[in-house]
């Protein structure tokens, strides 16, 4: 599976995004979004997953401000983001995987990752 994140680019604080993830094929159940601020660790922003049922979850610091989506038939994940702050300024990756679920928000567990695509949100 070969991920491609894109729509990542310059916007002013308050203002919104989406981020683009198209996927070659759907063979994964965990479709994330984590972040990379600069100098930092790389972490969780939101994931779909779906075993017995579909589950969404959202990092606390994005909670009310980013939606997580997934076109099935379009093999798309998309992240629309929201009142944007300048904290939200980091790299973004989407990723794929089979987690379990005590591991959905970690990167060890998801397998594959796409290029990432810069969002800088300016004061």
């Amino acid at each position: 599976v070969q991920l491609q994140a894109s729509g990542g680019g310059l916007v002013q604080a308050g203002g919104s995004l989406r981020l683009t993830c198209a996927a070659s094929e759907r063979t994964f159940r965990s479709y994330g979004w984590f972040r990379q601020p600069p100098g930092k660790e790389r972490e969780f922003v939101a994931a779909i997953v779906s075993y017995s049922s579909r589950k969404i979850y959202y990092g606390d610091s994005v909670k009310g401000r980013f939606t997580i989506s997934r076109d099935n038939a379009k093999n798309t994940l998309y992240l629309e983001m929201t009142s944007l702050k300048p904290e939200d300024t980091a790299v973004y990756f989407c990723a794929a995987g089979n987690p379990i679920i005590t591991y959905v928000s970690a990167t060890e567990g998801y397998s594959t990752w796409g290029q990432g695509t810069q969002v800088t949100v300016s004061s």
